[in-house]
């Protein structure tokens, strides 16, 4: 039986939730995105601009492609269709961890155990959220990002390649933190932060 899903999105982040979701045994894609272009496809799945009118009782499924969390969001509320979530082969998942509608774990990504992660979030290639932590709805863990132990993340959060937080930290909703930044202490106020120790930048 066939195994559907379709994907928001025709962007790069897209394409990297079609390589996790054929690895994760999904063997049917296609990419809705208004601006997809006639022929476009990717590994020969179709990106098509406006869903089919016939997609009910087709038994597929639907999955958030934006790598941008307000626009996820959107997706997620959206959607017509029930929800997958992702998690790539390559993953390691620790025992009684929870992970909600629509999220994606990415190849080489670690989550310690009872590890909570919201829906429509993202814990992309490579990063660790290690034991115990939360990572709110429609948050991004970004490339090579590391979470130590017992930390709390908003909803709608972005944690930027290769950044550090360090274990016990609680970050507000609406913040980002920069590429290769460290927290080193809570973080109560929406804003960008960068640098080591992370400071807010605006």
């Amino acid at each position: 039986m066939t195994k559907g899903l379709f994907i928001f999105g025709f962007g790069g982040h897209a394409r990297s939730v079609g390589d996790i979701a054929l690895s994760s045994g999904f063997d049917d894609l296609t990419f809705v995105d208004e601006q997809a272009k006639e022929g476009e496809e990717f590994a020969g799945f179709p990106a098509i601009s406006v869903l089919p009118r016939d997609f009910a009782g087709t038994g597929w499924l639907m999955f958030p492609g934006s790598g941008h969390n307000a626009r996820r969001r959107a997706q997620c509320e959206t959607a017509l269709l029930p929800l997958a979530t992702l998690i790539a082969p390559t993953a390691s998942v620790g025992t009684q961890c929870e992970i909600g509608q629509g999220s994606l774990i990415a190849h080489q990504v670690h989550l310690g155990p009872l590890t909570k992660i919201g829906r429509g979030a993202i814990i992309n290639s490579g990063a660790v959220v290690d034991h115990e932590c939360v990572v709110g709805d429609f948050s991004h863990v970004s490339v090579n990002a590391t979470i130590a132990g017992r930390c709390r993340i908003g909803r709608e959060v972005m944690v930027g390649a290769g950044a550090t937080v360090i274990d016990g930290i609680s970050i507000c909703a609406n913040v980002i933190v920069g590429a290769g930044a460290t927290v080193v202490r809570d973080i109560d106020v929406p804003g960008v932060y960068t640098g080591t120790p992370a400071r807010r930048a605006r």
